[in-house]
């Protein structure tokens, strides 16, 4: 790979990518194997993970699949174990691994409020603190965490959702204050409407699909690999002075509010 092609210098480099068999996570793998990383995939589905792992291998990417649940504490111990033996440090971490179990805040279970919290915000700091010393170790690592626009904008009849989305985006802050000094940058993405295997049914709806793009400057519906490309520059020496930060993808969609406001003769 000549020096156009590692624009990003990612060749060689150790990423762990959660969530990493389908949507976000297989297009910021997809990515990171295109620019000479070496990717560790985790995963709670063993099956999607042997597939996706195997399509990447099979273009010639170096992957280490591996089957976990990020709200185990055990669990992300014994790979972390696993992926420090095999390749002896991690670089980038990219927390994105999550689940919305829907519910009024009236309503939701407090089993499910909790689920979804100790997935989406307490998994996301047991990988973060089980990398984090290797990143110290090396004077310099990369997290990059998946929120979401809903951390910015609550989303009824979300369950916890929006709450911990919105604590990952605080945590991430915490996370580049407290370890910036030891050469780690947190940083976040808050995906707009992204179309994946979770909101795939709802586009089967005639029209669907254009009143949710009409709401975007961009008009369109996103992809996962409009994230996975957000993610790259974030994980990538690129992005060596952004710390703390969030950036939104979304089309547009946060400029739109005034647009959607009635007026006679305009819209």
């Amino acid at each position: 790979m000549d020096a156009r092609q590692d624009w990003l210098s990612l060749a060689g480099k150790v990423c762990v990518v959660t969530g990493a068999a389908s949507g976000i996570g297989a297009s910021v793998a997809q990515l990171l194997c295109e620019q000479g990383a070496l990717v560790a995939m985790l995963d709670q589905n063993a099956d999607a993970l042997k597939i996706g792992a195997d399509t990447l291998t099979a273009k010639g990417g170096v992957v280490l699949p591996l089957q976990c649940d990020i709200s185990s504490s055990e669990q992300v111990t014994v790979v972390a174990r696993d992926i420090l033996s095999h390749w002896g440090r991690c670089d980038v971490l990219v927390n994105n691994a999550g689940l919305l179990l829907a519910g009024s805040l009236s309503e939701v279970s407090l089993h499910d409020w909790q689920h979804v919290l100790n997935v989406n915000l307490t998994g996301y700091l047991l990988c973060a603190r089980a990398f984090a010393d290797s990143m110290k170790s090396n004077g310099r690592g990369s997290i990059v965490h998946v929120a979401s626009i809903s951390g910015l904008f609550p989303q009824s009849a979300s369950g916890a959702y929006s709450a911990s989305k919105a604590a990952v985006l605080q945590m991430s802050r915490q996370m580049a204050v407290e370890w910036g000094p030891q050469g780690i940058r947190s940083n976040s993405i808050c995906p707009g409407m992204i179309r994946t295997a979770l909101s795939a049914k709802f586009y089967e709806e005639p029209g669907f699909e254009q009143r949710r793009a009409a709401v975007t400057a961009s008009r369109r519906v996103g992809e996962p690999i409009d994230i996975a490309n957000a993610v790259m520059f974030l994980a990538s020496e690129r992005s060596d002075y952004v710390n703390g930060a969030q950036i939104v993808v979304d089309g547009g969609m946060q400029c739109m509010l005034m647009d959607m406001v009635p007026r006679p003769g305009y819209n």
